[in-house]
């Protein structure tokens, strides 16, 4: 027992923490909370739990002495000897309150479970207030605590059963039945029902013979219209395991109520792809409410979007990759609808949006011309209208709320013009930020305040019309979900103002993956997590309570990179060549003991004569004596203005002989080959300090040593990579993902695609994130095709996404691989198609509808394969991204408007019954029940059932029976 002598003099009651939990060794679980008596939020302050062994069953449990007026938040933590957090629950803070009228000197027990992340995302905004929202308007009929019941005798003990039922219909009530005859004896209309207490939570009070327990029960539901369902899974135990005499009072928390899980089903597209009659050459924010409308006709709970940030960094078209940022929370001018600026456009300027449709409605986004056009028109209106707009009461209230980021992005912009470069290291005083100079230049004084005042009149008006196209999407139960990049730009408003979060003399990328043998370079400074840290990682969430203005779920880009992140130095141009920060490097000293030592030869290029003339044949001396020196007969190295990638790159371009060239771009590639030709690579900021450089195995620099060697260097390698760093990227992800995860209350999704460290999927399903799945790049590294009916519920499902070609393209790239899925997959000896005909579409698609996962999201290209008409276009024509071109023009645009989209009943009809036929939600339908689905939705895993009777949930027609027995 705990602190007594906090509340001496006090008449107490004897509270007792119940928690069933397994860890490891070193393990311990601690109980912390608000009030003192429970640490005051210092996790080392808080009380120590022991552990009890009952039955195979690990519990946790202490006691504290409390008055009886208590109230407090607590949760429960897992922690080392020295009492480091290790872990701790998601979700909501939990609530201590004793119940009214409690006699002095009772025990109270509190039955726990451990709160995970996936029990939070009925909580989400999601689900609280898209999916459910309908669901939201029941009665709050008592305050939890407020208990008055008395007890019969000592012989007896009062059961406050408690559990969270979110997806709940009208009209609908929540029962527990069970063994005692309290409980009904498991008829159903016997059982005792319970009262809502608000945010989805239900609970009944139970006063209990003490001979009754062991206590079997179950919950289930029951609607007015006499539907009865039994929740799936094993019966639930409630033991008294206390001797103690005291005990009178038991709080039961049940978590999640086990039931059906909701599955559901969504649309993926670019903004910049849609097509309306309305937009101006690019899809637009209000496009969305048409989206919207034929997301609700074809059965879609989703609408998933690549980032909508203000890209325009270089002020060409090299600003369409969406996953650049100029600012994390500035909005893309060029999803401006204009003509929505004001209800008084001239008719000039009408006119000139009318032609400049017609100009720029073509096959795909001319980037360039569009933000052009849209950028004059709106200063036009702008002009005309500017006093009224800036003297707003709405526009006062947009700035004061958004100032923090709104005052340096326009600067930024203002300075970028007129510098002509968003290298704000070209910006002379201006270089450097600072809160004096933001407050000088954004100044309603200064000479440039129109320029300024602009950039905020365009953010403002792109906020409305986001925001008006997302209220719209939450009234239809649809869900926007957004995408949150990884990177900033080192050219951005962020690297401006917050220098010290970034390692600006680093670029993050990709290990070479599916996508790209070579690895993949993304340019965009590393985060300095370290200093990030220091504030509670505040930009990441301000960044996040921006989005959520607009989303109520969102993808996060590249999840690994909150484990560790492939890290290049700046003078990289691939991908090959990183490392992981953090990692832990090889020493020199550990080296040196497996007897490794040349680290010279080790970690510079390695390159032979023999190597110069098999790449480059007769011209191999022309280009050696350009980029090399001879340091040692038949052996090179590179000149120091040739040393890396860059400079190679650089070098190539400024030759004026280029007939010394039969083919630039191979030459590059080649000389590249020879600059990477490393087996280790050493710490630019510690040289004592080495990696391995990834498939070290593929190069002739390893190749050519001893076997000794060899060996030591294959066994580091193996041990660096998937061994050594698990515990280090476990513990930054777990400070990491929560500072995220908590500082919004979206549905987070993760992207977890490419070489995934085997602690990943553990912490993502610990904090309640919902990884991805993509048939054709399993995660299994046994399979070619990845199984959908085998997938996780904590899974979005995918036959494509933006970074990879479309269902029809992938299908018709590569005959043996079709062919290969042909036989698989579909379990068919037959020639497979050519094409991707509609009835092959149709069969992946309904994998993927069919499959567990708790989402099932299409590419609209992949969708508009189900229908003959809309295949007609080239296949590769619809995809998004190349991975393998850092340069790639992301301009793709859908053939066909959302206006006719609404109209093909026949298309509509087709995916609607594959979503409705799967058994997953849509908006103003119901959940068809699935009796072979008995996934919890707060867990991944099958809940384990007694017998066949419990497989089947319990549904009659009409009145209920008076003897109905739901389980025995």
């Amino acid at each position: 027992m705990a602190s007594l002598g906090l509340f001496s003099g006090t008449k107490c009651v004897n509270v007792r923490f119940r928690l069933p939990y397994y860890t490891q060794w070193g393990q311990s679980l601690v109980v912390c909370g608000s009030e003192p008596v429970l640490g005051a939020w210092n996790v080392k302050k808080g009380l120590l739990l022991s552990p009890v062994h009952e039955g195979d069953e690990l519990l946790w449990c202490g006691t504290i002495a409390i008055p009886k007026d208590f109230e407090s938040e607590y949760n429960y933590y897992v922690v080392d000897d020295n009492r480091n957090v290790l872990r701790s629950e998601m979700g909501k803070k939990r609530k201590l309150l004793l119940p009214e009228g409690i006699q002095d000197g009772i025990l109270v027990e509190l039955h726990d479970l451990w709160l995970i992340g996936a029990d939070a995302l009925s909580f989400t905004s999601a689900f609280k207030d898209v999916i459910f929202r309908t669901r939201s308007t029941l009665k709050v009929e008592r305050h939890l605590g407020l208990i008055k019941n008395r007890l019969d005798n000592e012989d007896s003990v009062i059961v406050h059963f408690k559990i969270c039922c979110p997806n709940i219909e009208q009209d609908t009530s929540i029962y527990v039945i069970g063994s005692s005859f309290k409980l009904g004896q498991w008829k159903i209309d016997s059982g005792l029902k319970l009262s809502y207490s608000g945010q989805s939570i239900w609970h009944v009070d139970c006063v209990l013979p003490k001979s009754h327990f062991p206590l079997k029960y179950k919950y289930c539901k029951y609607r007015d219209a006499g539907n009865f369902s039994l929740e799936t899974g094993a019966t639930r135990d409630l033991s008294l395991e206390s001797s103690n005499a005291k005990l009178r009072y038991v709080v039961r928390s049940d978590g999640m109520m086990r039931e059906t899980p909701w599955r559901g089903a969504g649309v993926a597209i670019p903004m910049f792809s849609i097509r309306s009659e309305t937009d101006l050459g690019v899809g637009e924010f209000l496009d969305l409410k048409l989206l919207v409308d034929w997301a609700v006709e074809s059965g879609f709970h989703l609408i998933q979007l690549l980032p909508i940030n203000d890209t325009s960094v270089h002020g060409m078209w090299w600003d369409s990759y969406p996953y650049s940022s100029l600012s994390v929370c500035a909005l893309h001018p060029l999803y401006l609808r204009v003509h929505a600026l004001s209800e008084n456009i001239p008719q000039d300027i009408k006119v000139e949006i009318e032609k400049a449709k017609e100009q720029l409605d073509g096959k795909v986004v001319d980037y360039e011309a569009t933000m052009a056009t849209k950028l004059a028109i709106a200063k036009k209106v702008f002009a005309q209208e500017k006093e009224l707009i800036l003297n707003s009461s709405s526009f006062q209230e947009f700035l004061s709320e958004n100032e923090d980021w709104l005052k340096p992005y326009a600067a930024f912009c203002f300075l970028r013009d007129f510098f002509e470069t968003s290298d704000h290291s070209q910006w002379g005083r201006f270089s450097y930020f600072s809160k004096e100079k933001l407050e000088k230049l954004v100044s309603k004084d200064s000479l440039h305040y129109d320029v300024i005042s602009f950039h905020y009149y365009i953010q403002y008006h792109l906020h409305l019309q986001l925001s008006e196209a997302a209220d719209y999407a939450r009234e239809q139960g649809v869900i926007l979900k957004g995408d949150l990049p990884i990177g900033v730009d080192r050219n951005s408003v962020d690297t401006w103002v917050y220098p010290d979060l970034f390692r600006m003399n680093t670029s993050t990328g990709a290990p070479p993956d599916y996508f790209d043998k070579n690895g993949q370079n993304w340019g965009f400074p590393t985060y300095n997590w370290e200093e990030m840290s220091k504030d509670n990682y505040a930009w990441w969430r301000a960044r996040l309570t921006q989005m959520a203005k607009y989303f109520t779920a969102y993808r996060i880009d590249h999840i690994l990179g909150f484990f560790r992140i492939w890290e290049l130095p700046e003078h990289a141009v691939t991908g090959l060549v990183g490392k992981f920060r953090p990692s832990i490097p090889l020493s020199q000293e550990e080296l040196e003991r497996e007897g490794v030592w040349d680290f010279d030869r080790l970690s510079k290029p390695y390159i032979q004569q023999q190597f110069l003339q098999d790449k480059f044949g007769v011209s191999w001396p022309v280009i050696a004596s350009t980029f090399m020196n001879e340091y040692q007969k038949n052996q090179y190295e590179f000149k120091d203005d040739s040393n890396t990638e860059k400079k190679i790159a650089s070098k190539l371009r400024s030759l004026s002989d280029k007939s010394l060239l039969e083919n630039e771009n191979k030459t590059r590639i080649d000389l590249f080959d020879l600059l990477r030709n490393v087996v280790l690579i050493r710490d630019p900021e510690d040289p004592g300090k080495f990696y391995p450089r990834f498939n070290l195995e593929d190069t002739s620099s390893f190749q050519d040593l001893d076997e000794h060697s060899k060996n030591v260097l294959k066994k580091l390698y193996y041990d660096y990579y998937f061994h050594r760093q698990e515990n280090l990227w476990r513990q930054n992800a777990l400070k990491t993902l929560p500072a995220l995860l908590n500082s919004s209350d979206m549905l987070a999704c993760g992207e977890d695609l490419g070489l995934i460290p085997s602690c990943v999927h553990p912490v993502m399903q610990e904090l309640g994130l919902i990884g991805l799945r993509i048939q054709r790049m399993p995660n299994e590294p046994d399979l070619e095709f990845g199984i959908p009916s085998q997938y996780d519920y904590m899974t979005v499902c995918a036959p494509s996404c933006h970074d990879c070609s479309t269902m029809r393209a992938w299908w018709e790239e590569d005959e043996e691989r079709r062919r290969r899925y042909f036989k698989t997959v579909v379990s068919s000896d037959m020639l497979p198609p050519d094409r991707c005909v509609s009835e092959i579409a149709h069969f992946i698609i309904k994998q993927h509808v069919d499959a567990p996962s708790m989402w099932a999201i299409f590419p609209l290209q992949d969708l508009l394969a189900l229908k003959e008409k809309y295949t007609t276009r080239p296949a590769a024509e619809e995809t998004i991204n190349d991975p393998t071109n850092p340069k790639h023009y992301w301009r793709f645009r859908v053939h066909v408007t959302l206006e006719s989209l609404i109209k093909d009943d026949e298309l509509i009809t087709t995916i609607k019954d594959l979503v409705r036929g799967s058994g997953r939600s849509y908006p103003g339908g119901h959940t068809e029940i699935q009796a072979k689905q008995e996934l919890s939705f707060s867990s991944t895993q099958k809940q384990p059932v007694a017998n066949e009777k419990e497989k089947i949930s319990v549904i009659s027609q009409g009145t209920p029976q008076k003897d109905l027995l739901a389980v025995r």
